[in-house]
């Protein structure tokens, strides 16, 4: 479990040192909790700490507030750079996210057009807020409604519990794993979570499943969205009333999309899965210094590519079914790992799951699955089980066993780093 924590915290130091690097920042925010991890991530930068807290070796907020000369002029340029959140680097590194402020109202007033603002609501915000569903879906989504907010630093399961039983909390974003813990975990039966009206997963796909299990279990609905950093937050959700199983929900308004053949960006029919592209208000203006990466996610006519595998039902409602860049090619079929994974994790022995490829000389790629375990644990037993429910170009190559599934702050899996992982280890050098 350490050198799993090691590992994370040096991939954290290294993402922190490229964002401010990339982003020419000039000043960073912190707390005196953060302040040692700020100093490693920007010894090599100009950067200028501020400190919500006093230190003598930094800028204290408060002496910064008590100046006493003329606040800055404020322009007035509704499609000026609003903010630079960075994709989650899930397959690479990230990519400063250029979001005006247009683009972030905008959002916001779609999804408060596709749920009525109520201002006796409760909402938790336990996503990090440097990641655009913490920030624009949870945090500013629910100050637009006049809703209460209740703020945690951290997930912890006791805290987490706790305050939905103390506030009454009504509504919750979450992540594909706080939604398994809501399901799964012992603890829950000790706590007093009636209050949940609805939930809503995002981030990340959320088997039918383990939808079934947290809905039936806190007896309220079980949303799902599609969003991401270049959306500004969503681009479909679940309308209330009008969940379907697995579905991302129906476009938001204002909002069209389309699913294309990724090799020919031909458009395809209802039930045809394909890449899913998007357009509307929302949509983000471009990669921070990257004309090119912004030249490839962005047609000449403002459809922005998602990565997104996907397609439409007759009745509007969009499913995801994988990332282009994460499906893992065997003998010629395409096999998406989230499938795999949904699969995985109604077996007993499976705590948490990974899929990821990894290359092999007679079929190109083979499917690996990493697995965090419940119990007992035998590989043997988990590929037999998974082999009876799918084809054979689905079967995995391997199980192997480990502490902990490399994930962003957002719940997603970090394929890449799982991809670094096993090829340390195939060639013998993970200690």
């Amino acid at each position: 479990m350490r050198a799993a924590a090691q590992r994370q915290s040096g991939l954290d130091r290294r993402a922190g040192r490229h964002q401010l690097r990339d982003a020419k920042a000039r000043f960073i925010f912190t707390v005196p909790a953060l302040l040692d991890c700020v100093r490693q991530a920007s010894a090599q930068s100009d950067c200028k700490t501020l400190l919500l807290g006093d230190d003598p070796q930094a800028l204290s907020f408060a002496a910064l507030s008590a100046c006493t000369g003329p606040q800055p002029v404020l322009g007035g340029d509704i499609h000026a750079l609003a903010a630079l959140p960075y994709s989650s680097g899930t397959t690479g590194l990230p990519k400063g996210v250029m979001l005006t402020h247009a683009n972030l109202v905008a959002n916001i007033c779609q999804t408060l057009q596709a749920g009525p603002a109520q201002e006796t609501q409760v909402g938790l915000a336990i996503l990090p807020m440097f990641h655009i569903y913490g920030f624009s879906v949870s945090t500013l989504g629910s100050l637009a409604r006049g809703a209460t907010l209740v703020i945690l630093p951290r997930f912890e399961p006791t805290s987490f519990l706790h305050a939905i039983q103390t506030y009454r909390v009504t509504r919750l974003n979450l992540v594909p794993p706080l939604v398994q813990f809501l399901a799964k975990s012992p603890l829950v039966d000790d706590y007093d979570l009636s209050s949940i009206e609805h939930m809503s997963s995002g981030a990340a796909p959320l088997s039918a499943a383990l939808a079934q299990l947290a809905s039936e279990r806190l007896h309220c609905a079980i949303g799902q969205g599609l969003g991401m950093t270049e959306s500004s937050g969503v681009i479909a959700t679940s309308y209330l009333g009008r969940i379907r199983a697995v579905a991302c929900g129906q476009l938001l308004p204002a909002t069209q999309a389309r699913i294309v053949d990724p090799g020919t960006d031909d458009d395809l029919a209802p039930g045809q899965p394909g890449e899913v592209w998007f357009r509307g208000p929302q949509a983000f203006v471009g990669y921070f210094g990257q004309p090119d990466a912004s030249a490839a996610a962005i047609t000449p006519d403002g459809w922005v590519r998602t990565g997104d595998v996907g397609y439409f039902d007759d009745d509007g409602f969009l499913f995801i079914t994988d990332r282009i860049k994460e499906l893992i090619k065997v003998k010629g079929f395409q096999v998406a790992p989230a499938e795999l994974e949904a699969l995985l994790f109604n077996h007993p022995a499976v705590a948490d799951v990974a899929v990821i490829g990894r290359a092999d000389e007679r079929s190109g790629e083979v499917p690996i699955a990493y697995v965090v375990a419940r119990g007992a644990f035998d590989p043997e037993d988990i590929m037999a089980w998974l082999a009876q429910r799918v084809p054979d170009y689905k079967q995995l190559g391997a199980v192997l066993r480990c502490e902990a599934i490399p994930r962003t702050a957002s719940g997603k899996i970090l394929r890449r780093a799982l991809r670094q992982q096993d090829s340390q280890r195939a060639s013998g050098s993970d200690s």
